[in-house]
């Protein structure tokens, strides 16, 4: 299933590129409609887009491992990112990542087992003057502190409970 819904993706992409450089410059686009389509870049990819576009695997790879946003593994239900740029470090997102891979016993890069919760961490958010930021589900909450983060993980478990 996983192989052919691959197959499908790729198959709506532009196969016109004839030389190497257009073979090439398919990679980035094929993986970002591959993870539109999975979320995440699954292992089956990797060989499937490489010859799509007559290219190594290993280029493939190192293209799906240079861009931070391509994620090899699925995101949980709800997806915590916690910047840890510089103002959100100097006011604690260290801690927070601390205090949630406590809670969540999982380590940033991660989801739980019961696909609930992922966590990751970024360089900068671009939001400094609401530092701490973390983002839950698309929406950015700004000036996180220890009991806020605690409480909105409470509040996500408890709908799935309802």
């Amino acid at each position: 299933m996983v192989k052919e819904r691959i197959q499908r993706a790729l198959s709506e992409m532009d196969v016109r590129a004839s030389s190497k450089a257009e073979r090439v410059g398919q990679v980035l686009p094929s993986l970002q409609r591959i993870q539109r389509e999975f979320g995440f870049i699954p292992k089956e990819a990797i060989p499937a887009v490489a010859t799509f576009a007559g290219v190594p695997e290993s280029h493939v790879y190192g293209v799906a491992t240079f861009y931070a946003h391509f994620k090899f593994t699925p995101l949980g239900k709800h997806h915590i990112t916690v910047c840890c740029g510089t103002a959100c470090h100097v006011r604690g997102s260290s801690k927070l990542v601390g205090d949630l891979q406590d809670r969540l016993k999982i380590h940033s890069g991660e989801t739980t087992p019961d696909g609930n919760f992922s966590l990751e961490t970024i360089a900068c958010f671009g939001s400094c003057a609401l530092a701490p930021v973390i983002v839950v589900g698309g929406k950015v909450q700004g000036r996180m502190n220890r009991s806020r983060i605690l409480k909105t993980i409470d509040t996500l478990e408890g709908e799935g409970k309802e």
